[in-house]
């Protein structure tokens, strides 16, 4: 479990208004802007200074938008912002790093694509005396980072679990669908089954899979939804596997199994206000508090050279009773 004391929600200090406030500069097309990444001067009396963002997989909604927010936040107090995409490549995302040790980047945001074998271009950077932020997963070297920044995992999944309790007080049987290569969605997880254990809960079945491998997860759960022991609810660890398993129960014309998401993108609140919907709710989380708090810590560090080691950005509970406090044309 997260230990509470380290939960330290930047962003409630940062942003004009916070994640359960009104919809002002949440989920909105502003706060979802896609900036064109540029390394050229941006005028005088800024700070023009170079800080470099790598990713291991922007193709990931999150992680798309989170790069956004750290941009757009850069780009508000003149600095700029240098782009890589590992594809979930760890020897690219190596070779990257390198590239941007040579552009001269003041500090380097990182969202590793494997938290083991970044440790040589974390020490690269460190002899090169580069700062290093580290992002939603945590790197296995962690005392070759300078701070790391997360989700709250464990809460947004005990947001569902305690939302599932009230709806089913007599229990029932839990399909689970997770990822336990990342340890972000091992989080999730882990809060939503410590919370239900003794509220007369089964897991009666489980499937592993990378969020975006959506062919395997539509051929496991296919098969799990023609087991004996069918399960009355699905938590999903990642929105895009809620998205997966809501075709496949559609499909098979399942009406009695309803659905738990963790993200928050707009795809998914959008399927949670349909009232037809098999989604009951979404642990959510907000990338775009995530890439300010970021922005604000790399500030500190550079000018105090220390930051707060772990920040944990807060997560919330959206269901069809406060969908449209955070709207469906954009993350939170």
């Amino acid at each position: 479990m997260v230990k509470k004391g380290l939960i330290i929600v930047l962003a409630a200090v940062l942003l004009s208004c916070g994640v359960t406030g009104c919809k002002q500069n949440v989920g909105t097309p502003e706060d979802n802007a896609v900036v064109e990444e540029t390394e050229e001067d941006t005028g005088e009396g800024q700070t023009n200074r170079l800080f470099g963002f790598s990713c291991a997989d922007l193709s990931d909604p999150f992680c798309e938008v989170l790069k956004d927010s750290v941009s757009v936040s850069l780009e508000e107090q003149g600095d700029r912002i240098l782009v890589r995409d590992a594809g979930k490549s760890a020897e690219v995302q190596a070779d990257q790093i390198l590239e941007m040790i040579e552009s001269g980047v003041e500090t380097v945001f990182l969202i590793p694509a494997d938290p083991e074998k970044i440790t040589g271009a974390l020490e690269s950077l460190k002899e090169a005396e580069i700062p290093v932020i580290n992002l939603d997963v945590r790197v296995q070297e962690a005392g070759l980072t300078d701070g790391f920044i997360g989700s709250d995992n464990y809460s947004a999944g005990m947001f569902c679990a305690e939302d599932l309790i009230r709806r089913m007080p007599d229990g029932g049987q839990i399909g689970i669908l997770e990822c336990t290569e990342i340890s972000s969605v091992v989080e999730r997880i882990n809060g939503f089954e410590e919370t239900v254990q003794n509220a007369g809960f089964e897991v009666t079945g489980r499937i592993s899979a990378m969020p975006d491998d959506g062919e395997k997860i539509r051929e496991e759960l296919r098969s799990m939804l023609s087991d004996k022991r069918l399960p009355d609810v699905l938590m999903c660890g990642d929105d895009r596997m809620a998205l997966c398993a809501m075709d496949v129960l559609q499909a098979s014309g399942r009406s009695d199994v309803i659905v738990y998401s963790i993200g928050g993108s707009p795809a998914v609140k959008s399927a949670l206000k349909k009232t037809d919907s098999a989604l009951a709710g979404i642990g959510a989380l907000s990338p775009i508090n995530m890439g300010r708090t970021a922005v604000k810590t790399a500030s500190v560090l550079l000018e105090n050279g220390a930051c707060e080691p772990e920040i944990y950005v807060e997560t919330f509970f959206i269901d069809r009773e406060n969908i449209d406090m955070y709207g469906t044309d954009g993350w939170q």
